[in-house]
């Protein structure tokens, strides 16, 4: 029986068996889109869906101006997410190699606003982090704390005080604010230049970018982050307990 699958997906699928049976050697250039979409007999719009699932998987890079290459393999490493916040890679830790700049008095966007569920424009201690392994940044994070929850205390900016290197979740239950829960958002997104040239990847190359916002005991918001992971590198899997029946 014919297959069912769409155009692009088969063209993928062909050209997936093509790079992995060594036609195209790793860093060689494939031919280009015009040439490819005339040999499979469609247009180039469907050829260009079919190298851009390719580019998702990690097989395939696009260069901008150059064309598409065979990719260097590297290996995707496991990102478990659970029930136990503080942990490398999403939550900076004590003894995680991660670098990061706070910016104290930020108006909150609208987007982060409607996460915190404060007023646009209200301040944020606004912070970036970059995640390290064997010096080479492997992950984003963007975060944002509403000051009003941390304004007075050693918690305020989270780059600098007492407790500069400790978890959300640890500085927070230092002044009196209990986390209970993590709200997460996967949704996938592609990098763009600023992301791709501290990422090491090719601008447009695939991410996932997990929405978490912590909430305390009350059900208040006390920060928001965006967790950017490059799709190439990491594979996100969630652990969740299971109570057994009585």
């Amino acid at each position: 029986m014919p297959s069912q699958d769409p155009p692009y997906l088969r063209i993928a699928d062909h050209l997936r068996r093509r790079v992995t049976a060594g036609e195209w050697a790793v860093g060689e250039r494939l031919p280009s889109r015009a040439k490819l979409a005339e040999s499979y007999g469609v247009g180039p719009n469907v050829l260009q869906r079919a190298q851009e699932a390719l580019i998702a998987e990690g097989l395939l890079e696009g260069r901008t101006g150059s064309g598409t290459y065979v990719r260097e393999p590297v290996p995707r490493l496991p990102l478990v997410r659970t029930r136990t916040p503080g942990e490398f890679p999403g939550e900076p830790a004590p003894d995680g190699e991660w670098e990061s700049e706070t910016w104290a008095l930020t108006p909150a966007p609208e987007a982060v606003a409607h996460r915190l569920r404060i007023e646009p424009g209200d301040l944020t201690a606004h912070t970036r982090y970059e995640f390290k392994l064997d010096h080479k940044v492997l992950q984003l994070a963007e975060s944002w704390e509403p000051m009003a929850v941390t304004a007075g205390t050693p918690a305020t900016l989270p780059r600098y005080g007492p407790w500069h290197r400790r978890s959300v979740v640890e500085r927070m239950a230092r002044i009196g604010v209990r986390v209970v829960r993590a709200l997460e958002r996967p949704r996938p997104a592609r990098a763009t230049p600023e992301q791709a040239a501290l990422l090491g990847l090719s601008t447009g190359d695939a991410l996932t970018v997990i929405e978490r916002t912590y909430l305390d005991d009350s059900g208040r918001p006390v920060e928001t982050a965006d967790l950017v992971i490059p799709d190439s590198r990491w594979e996100i899997c969630y652990e969740l307990p299971v109570d057994a029946p009585e």
